[in-house]
C-alpha cells in the first residue's frame, strides 16, 4: 500500500465517541451555552439515534473534562468555562511530571519567574492606593504566622495571587495560581525559607512598594530580588 494511502485510512469511531464529538460541538457552538441543562438522556438517544450506554458514556466524558457536571437525580449541566477549569485538567499529569522528573522542577521555578516578571510589569500601573493597601495587610497578617510555617506559606501564596489579580489577566491569574500550588507541593523552599521569614516580609514591603509608585521597572526589580534570594535557598 502506497503511503499516500496509508494516510486515508478511515478509523471507526465507537458511538460514544460520535455523541461526545456532537455534543461537544454544541458547546462549542453556544447551543448549549454555561449554566444551561443538557438535554436529557432520552432526547439524545432519540437525536441520535444511539443507546443509553453510548449517551452516558460520552456525558462522563465531558464531565472528565470538566466540561458538564453530571448530578444524581437531575439533568446534567454546562460549566462556566475558564482558564482555571482547564488547567485543573491537566494538574495530575502536571504534578506526575514534577515528581517523576526533577528537572521539572527546575524548569517550573525558572517558568515561574519570567511569570512573576511579566505580572508585576502589568499590574505597576493598574496598581491603586487602595490595592496596595490590600496587599500591606496581606504582609500584616502574613508577619502575624511566622511561627505557623503552614500558614506562613498560604499568606505568601495568597500576597502573590492578590498581585496577579491587580494584572487584569485571567490567564496568567490561573496560571499563577497553579504554579504556585504545585510549587509549594514539590518545592516549599522557594515560597519558604525558615528563618528568614522577615526578610520575606520586608521583601514583600518593597515590592508594594514599587506597585504604588507604579514604577513598572522598580516593581520587576523588587520582585526579581525576592524571587532570586528564595530560589538560592
Amino acid at each position: 500500500m502506497a503511503d499516500d494511502d496509508k494516510t486515508k485510512l478511515i478509523t471507526r469511531l465507537k458511538l460514544s465517541d460520535q455523541v461526545f464529538d456532537k455534543l461537544w460541538q454544541m458547546i462549542a457552538d453556544g447551543d448549549l451555552s454555561p449554566g444551561d441543562f443538557m438535554p436529557s438522556e432520552r432526547s439524545l438517544m432519540e437525536r441520535f439515534g444511539v443507546g443509553r450506554p453510548a449517551v452516558r458514556e460520552a456525558l462522563q466524558s465531558l464531565a472528565n473534562k470538566g466540561v458538564i457536571t453530571i448530578s444524581h437525580g437531575e439533568r446534567s449541566r454546562v460549566n462556566e468555562l475558564s482558564a482555571s477549569n482547564a488547567l485543573h485538567q491537566i494538574e495530575d499529569i502536571a504534578k506526575l511530571l514534577l515528581s517523576s522528573e526533577p528537572d521539572n522542577i527546575e524548569h517550573l521555578k525558572n517558568a515561574r519567574k519570567l511569570l512573576e516578571y511579566g505580572i508585576a510589569r502589568l499590574a505597576a500601573p493598574r496598581c491603586t492606593s487602595a490595592d496596595a493597601a490590600d496587599l500591606r495587610a496581606l504582609i500584616d497578617k502574613q508577619r502575624k504566622c511566622v511561627n505557623d510555617s503552614e500558614r506562613f506559606i498560604e499568606m505568601d501564596i495568597a500576597f502573590h495571587m492578590r498581585i496577579a489579580e491587580l494584572a487584569g489577566n485571567p490567564i496568567l491569574l490561573a496560571v499563577s495560581k497553579a504554579t504556585l500550588t504545585w510549587l509549594f507541593e514539590y518545592y516549599r523552599p522557594l515560597l519558604y525559607w525558615e528563618g528568614r521569614e522577615v526578610t520575606t516580609l520586608i521583601e514583600h514591603s518593597h515590592v508594594v512598594d514599587a506597585l504604588e509608585m507604579q514604577d513598572e521597572e522598580a516593581a520587576v526589580a523588587a520582585m526579581r530580588q525576592h524571587l532570586n534570594r528564595l530560589d538560592a535557598s
